[in-house]
């Protein structure tokens, strides 16, 4: 019997819906992957998971059974904007795609980590996320929306939490709560 995922509320994670209206939702944590990925197993569900190259990522989801190419490529960017590649200034990043079966996970193996017996494919994605409002909250998401684009920079989180409440008209908290974790800049 294939269930639903149960037990997660898509609010407390990193989430985001595709253009083509796919919720896709993602760890903050080692924890909130371990707890993600081990309620999917558990689903029977055969979706779609991202995860970048290196450490410090989300595991990425996109909840559906049926996915296309550019539901894909903005999961892609949502995972590596998220990732620590943020952090560190990255340009691009290499994300991993794999289905659900692929994964495992061994005894020893740290929280938030999970094996992968055979991926997709890989893409490089550029890290750029533009603002909407998205089930009544504003997220910064990777299809192109409005003119307001941040990418990888020095101005602090809250400091651009700030300027983005200001322009959408919604709290500091909302504001920060949409964005990657570390430095940005708001290009135009």
């Amino acid at each position: 019997m294939v269930r639903q995922i149960k037990n997660v509320e898509h609010e407390k994670y990193r989430w985001f819906v595709t253009s083509s209206r796919k919720l896709v939702i993602g760890g903050k944590s080692a924890e909130q992957n371990e707890f993600l990925v081990g309620e999917l197993l558990k689903s029977g569900k055969n979706y779609v998971v991202l995860h970048t190259k290196q450490s410090g990522s989300p595991f990425s989801i996109i909840q559906s059974e049926k996915v296309n190419e550019k539901d894909i490529d903005e999961a892609a960017i949502f995972t590596a904007c998220f990732s620590r590649a943020w952090r560190s200034k990255a340009k691009k990043v290499v994300v991993d795609i794999f289905r659900a079966s692929e994964l495992y996970k061994n005894k020893g193996m740290k929280a938030g980590t999970f094996g992968v017996k055979k991926k997709i494919k890989s893409k490089t994605v550029e890290l750029k996320l533009y603002f909407a409002k998205q089930k009544g909250k504003l997220r910064a998401v990777p299809m192109k929306r409005g003119k307001l684009i941040i990418v990888p920079g020095n101005i602090s989180k809250e400091k651009i939490a700030r300027q983005i409440s200001g322009k959408f008209n919604v709290s500091h908290q909302e504001a920060e709560m949409a964005l990657p974790t570390g430095g940005s800049k708001i290009e135009n």
